[in-house]
């Protein structure tokens, strides 16, 4: 395999591990913090890293008209927006709904992409890959939901916005984003969503509540540092040298971390549920991949016999 494509994997699986242990962050930021103000502080921290990282790096931060554009809709539409109305969300419907609802993102994409990126084919493999993945993500939490239509109908639509939300900026950030570092590509993002969530937090939450304890801080500065600079800027450098369904699939891959995650940190049992719907997701990945797997074994046969 070449060294390009090492990196790609190894890029791929650590955004899959990074997003997915952010969960369990998450769940210990919010017991120290309210919701938006967790958010709003773990972008501010996340805004002042890659201002250090671009000076450090000596990265170029490109103003032309384009790149202020995509800098202001991916600050409201990939962080404010999405993690505003998941965090919302969080407090009204079970986690396992959310889950379900959130892996609606790589159907956004496949159905966007499709207007968007005419260039990019999707097959009806991808296509039938990404269901079988959703359905083993409803397999897996279908044992822990709990739906009150009445109740939870504004939290469901809110889950599903921000998944529909974060699936039409990937698209566009697949389209237009090509001449951007990733680095510099996040740090305006951020630096907007920050005080944008903080100042929602203290407008519509009970900042008495906030407990500046080494849980809350330690669990904001994992999620700046892990899971905004490393899971964003790889998240980002990656769309730029793959396909954008492969992309998406991190939405499905991401609650079976969380899951193996909870269960060797907070002892949660890992169910014959879990390890079926598991499977289903894996297996629906391969079917969304199976296509470039297949091109890239027959070169490697290729290259093998010219050798």
């Amino acid at each position: 395999m070449k060294p390009e494509n090492i990196k790609i994997v190894l890029g791929y699986i650590m955004v899959c591990l990074i997003w997915g242990s952010t969960w369990f962050a998450i769940k210990l930021s919010v017991g120290s913090f309210t919701p938006l103000a967790s958010a709003g502080f773990r972008f501010i921290v996340s805004a002042l890293l890659f201002f250090i990282l671009i000076k450090v790096k000596r990265i170029e931060i490109v103003k032309d008209k384009i790149a202020v554009k995509l800098y202001i809709m991916l600050g409201f539409c990939s962080f404010v927006l999405p993690f505003g109305l998941l965090y919302w969300a969080e407090q009204r419907i079970p986690s396992g709904l959310t889950s379900i609802l959130f892996a609606v993102l790589p159907i956004s994409v496949l159905i966007i992409s499709r207007v968007m990126l005419p260039e990019n084919k999707i097959t009806p493999l991808q296509s039938f890959g990404i269901l079988l993945g959703f359905l083993g993500i409803v397999l897996i939490f279908s044992k822990k939901l709990d739906i009150n239509l009445g109740n939870d109908l504004a939290g469901m639509l809110a889950v599903l916005g921000a998944g529909i939300i974060q699936a039409f900026i990937t698209v566009i950030m697949k389209k237009y984003s090509s001449h951007l570092n990733p680095v510099s590509l996040n740090f305006f993002p951020t630096l907007i969503a920050g005080p944008v969530l903080l100042l929602l937090g203290l407008a519509f939450e009970d900042y008495h509540k906030w407990v500046f304890d080494a849980q809350g801080i330690l669990s904001v500065l994992y999620l700046a540092f892990f899971g905004t600079i490393i899971g964003f800027s790889t998240y980002y450098w990656l769309m730029h040298k793959i396909d954008i369904v492969p992309i998406s699939l991190t939405s499905i891959i991401t609650p079976i971390v969380a899951i193996i995650i909870g269960s060797v940190i907070l002892n949660e049992k890992f169910t014959f549920r879990d390890f079926v719907g598991s499977s289903v997701v894996l297996i629906g990945i391969l079917f969304a991949n199976f296509d470039a797997i297949k091109n890239y074994l027959r070169r490697k046969r290729s290259n093998f016999r010219y050798d």
